[in-house]
This record gives C-alpha cells, structure tokens and sequence, in this order.
C-alpha cells in the first residue's frame, strides 16, 4: 500500500509540473493579444487597401477612356474646321476678285454718265447688279450695303468684322477642337495620377502582406504604421483628383 502512495504522489507532482509548464506567462500572454489585434487591423486595411485600389483602376480607366474620345472627337473637328477655313478662304478670294470686276462696273458707269450716255450707264449698272447677284457671296453683299452707306469708305472689305466672318464656322469648330483636345490632356493627367494612386496601394498591399514575416512586435507595428500612413495619404490624394466628366454612378445602375 505505501507504494502505491508513493507512486501516486509521483505522478501528482509530475502532472503538476506539467501544469506549470504549460501555463502561459503573462508576457506570452501580451504578445499573442498584441499578434491577435495586429492581425485583425491587418486584416481590415487589406480588404479596404483592396477595395480602394479597385475603385483607382476603374476611375482611371474612365478617364482614359474620356482622353481617346475627347481626342477622337478634337481631331474630327479640327479637319472640320480647317476645311471650313480653306472654305471661307476661297470665298473671300473669289469675293475679292469680284470686287475688282464690280470695281470696272462702277468705272465704266462713271464714264458713261460723264459723257452724258444715261441708258449706257442704267444698262451697265444693271449688268454690275446681276454680277454681284450671281458672283458675290451674302456675306459680301453686306460688305456692298455697307459700304453705299458709307461714303468715306473705299471698299466693301473697309466694313468692320467683315473679314472674320468668312472664318466664323472654321473658328468656331477650332475652338470647339481645342477645348476637346485640353480636356484630353487633362482627362490624360487624371488618369496618369490615378495610376500613381493604384502604385502607392499596390505597396500598402505589400507591405500588409509581408507584416506576418516579423517575428518581432515592434518591427510588425512599424511595417503596419508605415503602410496606414501611406493608405491614408493616397486615399486623399486621389479624393482631389476630378471625377471623369459627367461621371454618375447612377448610371451604371440604370438610373
């Protein structure tokens, strides 16, 4: 019977040294809350690092998608407007050289009227009348009125804006091109900095990624702050970069 005391007491104190030995330290016990709560918040920034990298890609594929339409649609305006300029050009040059006919009109009806030949004079003012009908354009019909109001003016070209209205629909189609282009470049800008933004979330990412690799607390805090601070600081520069012209998200919704 005393053995079997005796072996019982053994095995008591074996097991309570085992017990003992099992029994987590409190600094353990620190260090395992502290791996618990630096995965959790590694956690949380990866889905919302995830979600805003997304959001990044998508913004600034829309904006490169804008820059090739804005392009497109500048480059088809400006061979609008270049056609509507060489348009505008041959029309002044033909009302020019109609002026210099109407010009031989008008001396020869000076001439007859000198001489006192009054029908020679209405026949070749009514010729003058019918040419600029058929060869003048409105345009140069307006500089003509104008210009019989008008003494001290020599020509009808004299008429203040008459020049630029050959080339209004060529201007206006040029400047039209020119926003577009500008609006391109900008939708361009926007779009290269959103691919900055996607670059700085691709490495919070990584670094979210590798903070299991340390063994060490501290360093795994530092790696967690460093990738935090990067996440915040590119998720406001990307929040004053412009949306997409006439984004809505309703619209992908159906609304």
């Amino acid at each position: 019977m005393s053995e079997e005391i005796k072996n019982e007491e053994v095995k008591d104190k074996v097991e309570d040294t085992k017990e003992k030995d099992t029994e987590e330290t409190p600094e353990e016990k620190a260090k395992k809350k502290s791996e618990s709560r630096i995965e959790m918040i590694c956690a949380i920034f990866l889905g919302i690092t995830a979600l805003l990298t997304a959001w990044a890609t998508w913004i600034g594929s829309l904006h490169g998608g804008n820059q090739s339409t804005n392009y497109t649609k500048s480059n088809n305006l400006a061979a609008e407007g270049n056609s509507e300029y060489n348009s505008g050009l041959q029309s002044y040059l033909s009302d020019l050289m109609a002026w210099n006919e109407i010009m031989n009109f008008n001396y020869d009806e000076a001439i007859a009227q000198m001489y006192g030949r009054d029908e020679e004079a209405e026949l070749i003012a009514s010729k003058r009348e019918y040419y600029i009908g058929q060869n003048c354009s409105a345009i140069m019909g307006d500089g003509i009125l104008w210009a019989s109001e008008n003494e001290d003016a020599e020509s009808p070209f004299d008429m203040p804006g008459l020049i630029d209205r050959y080339f209004e629909n060529a201007n206006s189609l040029l400047a039209e091109s020119q926003a577009l282009l500008e609006q391109g470049q900008q939708d361009n800008a926007n779009g290269d900095k959103y691919g900055l933004v996607t670059v700085i979330y691709s490495l919070v990412l990584f670094m979210l990624g590798i903070i299991g690799i340390f063994k060490s607390i501290p360093n795994r805090k530092v790696v967690l702050g460093i990738a935090i601070v990067g996440l915040v600081l590119a998720a406001i520069y990307m929040f004053t970069i412009p949306m997409p012209t006439d984004f809505s998200i309703g619209n992908y919704f159906g609304s």
